[in-house]
């Protein structure tokens, strides 16, 4: 009973002061995301200590983002995912592997270069594998509120991303096996596959399913119940039997649904508990995480040399290959920026390197730096790069004037 108790404590703390900041961050021409974070940062540990992260409140910030994917996965415009799926493959691609090789050569600068095989050579090398996560959570929310997630740019970022992390999930694996002879990375190879395989069939299945339920009944509020147990399948299946993350099978869950004549009624009555509570949750637990005790001069060096090189790659590798694919100079680095955000996948491999010996505790403050600087910039970004610019939602951008 007392940890229910203290959990509606915490929720009116979070809720309310994530509204604040959400909407002094909107006076200040930020996006309100910027604020909710802020939030967190405030009233968890590293300054008034009001609330600290629990179990609970990660669960309900996991859900957050998986509410999160699924109406990104909703509001995407499937013609247009199609036509930017080969570019946002290898934008992914290249979005990996460059903050990859950053992350080893800063490691190794600071600490040295190991041989292959020795302990130095596979904890630089788990220092890039952390950089090629990438947090569409916080992307995907900057884009509503901006207007632009159904957009071309919008749609290859979030395409991109969602690539970015099932690739860097396998790079994760690949880094695991060769330091642990027992494992197989190939097995996750084999899973991803699967995954793919098991998302064209159920969503074919799931499709025709919900055509035929919504068209004997329209509008109904069974359409977005019935909707939500698919996201919420899906996430479980992605996660549970093929080791893909959980936003992955959420993002499936809504594309699935995208084309259906009641699609943006289904992501409405998402809206509403993303947008009231479980969103804030989500964004605030990101500022809950951080605690700056036990900072040395040393390791307050490499830590903002660690998230200099973290988004500065990404940026890089990302902007340039859309420069590439023909998209205008002013377009290019959008799709940079989108993706340098670090969320929760950045602290799923530092915790899991952690638990194999591949990461010092010390430097699980970087990742969280990491985190709130690129969580805070890239909507601040975005906003700057897409000012001038017609939405094409206005209802996104009227619901997060509300």
């Amino acid at each position: 009973m007392e940890t229910t108790i203290e959990l509606f404590k915490d929720l009116a703390i979070i809720i309310l002061a994530a509204k604040v900041c959400g909407i002094w961050a909107k006076k200040l021409k930020a996006p309100q995301v910027v604020g909710e974070i802020l939030a967190g940062l405030i009233i968890g540990p590293s300054l008034l200590g009001l609330v600290e992260q629990s179990d609970i409140l990660a669960a309900m910030a996991e859900i957050g983002v998986v509410l999160l994917m699924f109406g990104a996965g909703l509001e995407t415009n499937f013609k247009e995912l199609l036509k930017t799926g080969p570019k946002a493959l290898l934008i992914a691609v290249i979005g990996v592997f460059v903050p990859l090789g950053g992350g080893f050569l800063l490691y190794g600068c600071f600490y040295g270069f190991g041989a292959v095989g020795t302990e130095e050579f596979y904890r630089a090398l788990f220092i890039g594998t952390i950089m090629t996560a990438t947090s569409v959570g916080i992307t995907v929310q900057t884009l509503k509120e901006l207007g632009h997630l159904k957009g071309e740019i919008g749609t290859l970022i979030v395409s991109a991303a969602i690539i970015d992390d099932v690739i860097g999930i396998i790079v994760l694996t690949f880094v695991i096996g060769m330091k642990n002879p027992d494992s197989n990375p190939l097995d996750v190879v084999k899973n991803t596959g699967f995954f793919f395989l098991f998302c064209v069939l159920a969503g074919i299945i799931c499709y025709y399913v919900f055509k035929y339920i919504d068209k004997r009944h329209p509008h109904q509020r069974r359409i977005p119940i019935l909707g939500l147990a698919l996201c919420m399948v899906m996430a479980y299946c992605a996660e549970h039997f093929f080791g893909i993350a959980d936003i992955t099978g959420a993002y499936v869950a809504g594309l699935i649904l995208c084309n259906l004549r009641d699609s943006e009624y289904i992501a409405e009555k998402m809206d509403i508990s993303s947008y009231m509570l479980f969103g804030p949750v989500f964004f605030a637990s990101i500022g809950l995480k951080t605690e700056f005790s036990g900072f040395t001069g040393g390791l307050l060096v490499f830590s903002l040399l660690f998230v200099a090189v973290a988004l500065l790659t990404k940026i890089i590798g990302c902007g340039i290959i859309a420069k590439l694919f023909g998209y205008k100079m002013r377009d290019s680095p959008k799709v940079g920026v989108g993706m340098m955000t670090r969320g929760e996948v950045a602290l799923i491999v530092a915790q899991k390197g952690l638990s194999v010996g591949l990461l010092d505790p010390l430097y699980f403050t970087s990742v969280i730096l990491l985190i709130i600087v690129s969580s805070i910039l890239t909507p601040i970004i975005m906003k700057i790069l897409f000012r001038g610019e017609e939405p094409h939602s206005e209802g996104a951008v009227q619901k997060a004037e509300a």
